[in-house]
């Protein structure tokens, strides 16, 4: 078990969840000044390039996942159950990530050294010892936050571009289809292992109604369905759209 709360606080009661919400003034103090920046950033862009493409709206995307992710009950539900967790990964996953790739994209070469990175940091925070190193340090546990959407942004970045020729249009759909692999990978780790491999939850999920076992297996699910099925969707989509560019080319 660990001997310290986590960054989220103390695990929250279902009749305290709604109340639990992350007043960290650093953390306020960050997105604020993110929030002011990217709104210099988009002006600027508007007066140079004239145009009035949705890159507001999804900034506004961007900052209310994060909002959701590291601010909301969400947040503070991460401490008590695993598979809330989960469901915070994906947030920053398949939200922020993308919606800030559209917004300001990173670098659009090197999609294999982002998608190397942003399975590092999938796997990472699925290493029980990793984990509970995240749990203990409120600096590792940024760090490891950082390396996800950071990650994130760089891989949306060059799967979203729209210049993308199709040979490279079918590397970025084998990328996102090795990338939902592995989420169905570490999804059926979760769903199938016989044992408890977070203790961190052992005594904070019967609250909700289940078994940290049972926790565990959920968490899994929703890296099956929520997580895994919208990627390959995703990969067959571009598979098509780049099969169709060969077809009339």
């Amino acid at each position: 078990m660990a001997r310290t709360d986590p960054y989220c606080g103390p695990a929250p009661l279902p009749e305290t969840l709604l109340r639990a919400w992350n007043a960290d003034p650093w953390l306020l103090a960050a997105l604020a000044t993110a929030g002011f920046a990217g709104i210099v950033i988009l002006r600027r862009q508007r007066e140079r390039e004239g145009t009035d493409a949705p890159r507001p709206a999804l900034a506004g995307v961007a900052m209310a996942g994060m909002v959701i992710a590291f601010v909301s009950p969400l947040c503070a539900l991460t401490v008590a159950l695993f598979s809330a967790r989960t469901v915070h990964h994906l947030v920053l996953l398949g939200l922020v990530g993308p919606a800030l790739a559209l917004t300001f994209p990173l670098t659009r070469h090197h999609l294999g050294a982002w998608f190397v990175m942003l399975s590092a940091a999938l796997w990472a925070w699925h290493v029980p010892m990793i984990y509970a190193a995240a749990w203990e340090s409120a600096p590792v546990y940024w760090l490891m936050q950082l390396a996800l959407v950071g990650s994130a942004w760089g891989f949306w970045s060059a799967i979203l571009h729209p210049g993308a020729r199709v040979p490279q249009q079918f590397g970025g759909a084998l990328m996102v289809a090795a990338l939902a692999g592995q989420m169905g990978l570490i999804g059926a780790i979760l769903t199938f292992s016989p044992q408890l491999l977070y203790p961190e939850h052992l005594v904070t999920t019967s609250a909700f109604g289940l078994s940290p076992l049972a926790d565990q297996q959920l968490s899994g699910l929703i890296m099956w369905v929520p997580g895994m099925a919208p990627l390959a969707a995703l990969a067959a989509l571009m598979l098509r759209r780049a099969w169709c560019g060969v077809q009339t080319a």
